[in-house]
Order: structure tokens, then C-alpha cells, then sequence
């Protein structure tokens, strides 16, 4: 009896840590130091809304290099509007959009593994994504040297990547339409990559969570591919490594 017990309690130890492991998307700063809605009069060129990805790490972390980043965009029209075009020629708002790993100056919600050694940046900005004209997929990759990559404790959540949506071109001359409509961002996914055959972490799971609305997101508006925080036992936890 006392050694089922014991099985028992290892089991429930393993299935709490893995649990812990998983994902955070929030306005102004990380995870619960976050909100969940950025709302805007949408009168001003010059305010900047800071969008922040986090996570915490599963247990057993080798050397982390990199992070690669999955958010997609759905606005409550038809068709994404002109103000959420971003990066690719010819968008309205082309230059509107930067994100960086640089937390050295803050916020300080969560910690900061990069410690501004990081490089990368926006990969891909693609609308419509997947044939629906709502909707936008944003891909981010940032990297550090192997010589700098660590473990990481898992009981910490970690910064991943600030997004910077500026006011260019929302009022005035020239201004791109559609600041005002709401909008759903969800964080799909962060990977975190390590030396090859070390193998990858793949998160999904939300800690707090994983999507977030700007000017409300709507009456009746439903974030795409946003899910409620689940459990993860530690055997699903270890089906994510790769």
C-alpha cells in the first residue's frame, strides 16, 4: 500500500509540473500583468499598443535557442480591414508594425532569458490566411547563439517577443480604415527550439490565456482558434516534444 502511495504521489507530482507549462498573450505587459482588451478612440498617429507573447517552459529544458511564434488575427467584418495590413507591399499600413525581444528597458512582469542577445523578427505577415478574408497570420522567429542557450526553470514565466501595432496612418491624409472595428489575436503556438537532435517544445496550452481582443472584440464576436485552459497530463506534455 505504501508503495502505490508513493507511485501515486510521483504521478500526481509529474502531472502538476507539466500542467504548469504553457502560453500567455496580453496587452501592455506579460500574462496576469497584462489586460485582456486594448481599446482605442483611434484619433492619434503617434500611440503605440504593446502586444506581449510569454510563456512558461516545460520541465527538463536543455539549451533553448530560439523561439518561434504563431498569432493569428480575425476582425469582426467580412474582409481584415485597411488599418490591419501590414509588412507585405502595397499594405496600407505597411511599416505599422515592429516587434522586438529587447526587455532590458522593461516591462518586468516576467523574466527575460534573451537579455537583449537576441535576433530575428517578423518572418511572414500573411492575408487572408487560410482563404478566409478576415483574417491574418503573423510569424515571428527569434533566436540566440547556441553558445548563450540555457536551460530554463519551469517554474518561471518567461518574456517571448513584444508586438508594437503603431498609430501610423489612422487619422489625416493618407489614413488607412478600420482602427475602430474589433479584432481577436490569438496566440496559436510558441516553439522552443534547441540544437539540432537536442529536440524542440512545441506550446499550446494556455496558462492565463492565449488570445486577446482590441476595441472589445464585439458583442457576439468568437476569437478564432481560442480555447479554454485545459489540463496536460505529462505524457501529452512529452507527445509535444519533438
Amino acid at each position: 500500500m505504501r508503495r502505490i502511495f508513493s507511485s501515486l504521489l510521483l504521478l500526481a507530482f509529474f502531472a502538476s509540473t507539466a500542467t504548469a507549462a504553457g502560453i500567455n498573450l496580453s496587452w501592455n505587459d506579460c500574462g496576469e500583468s497584462g489586460v485582456a482588451n486594448k481599446t482605442f478612440t483611434c484619433s492619434s498617429n503617434t500611440f503605440v499598443a504593446g502586444l506581449y507573447a510569454s510563456y512558461m517552459p516545460p520541465p527538463g529544458t536543455v539549451a533553448i535557442t530560439g523561439n518561434e511564434v504563431l498569432v493569428d488575427l480575425q476582425s469582426a467584418g467580412a474582409t481584415l480591414p485597411a488599418w490591419w495590413q501590414f509588412k507585405n507591399v502595397g499594405a496600407c499600413r505597411q511599416t505599422a508594425l515592429s516587434v522586438s525581444a529587447d526587455f532590458t528597458a522593461g516591462p518586468t512582469g516576467c523574466a527575460d532569458y534573451w537579455s537583449g542577445l537576441a535576433s530575428g523578427g517578423v518572418a511572414a505577415y500573411t492575408t487572408p490566411f487560410n482563404a478566409i478574408a478576415n483574417r491574418a497570420r503573423l510569424f515571428i522567429i527569434y533566436a540566440t547563439p547556441v553558445a548563450l542557450a540555457m536551460p530554463m526553470d519551469d517554474n518561471t514565466e518567461y518574456y517571448s517577443v513584444r508586438i508594437s501595432f503603431l498609430g501610423t496612418k489612422t487619422v489625416g491624409p493618407g489614413a488607412c480604415a478600420g482602427c475602430i472595428e474589433p479584432v481577436c489575436l490569438v496566440l496559436n503556438q510558441i516553439k522552443l527550439t534547441q540544437p539540432a537532435g537536442v529536440g524542440d517544445y512545441r506550446l499550446q496550452n494556455p496558462l492565463v490565456r492565449n488570445f486577446v481582443t482590441w476595441q472589445g472584440g464585439g458583442p457576439a464576436f468568437q476569437c478564432p482558434g481560442a480555447t479554454p485552459t485545459r489540463n496536460t497530463t505529462w505524457g501529452s506534455l512529452k507527445s509535444q516534444y519533438r
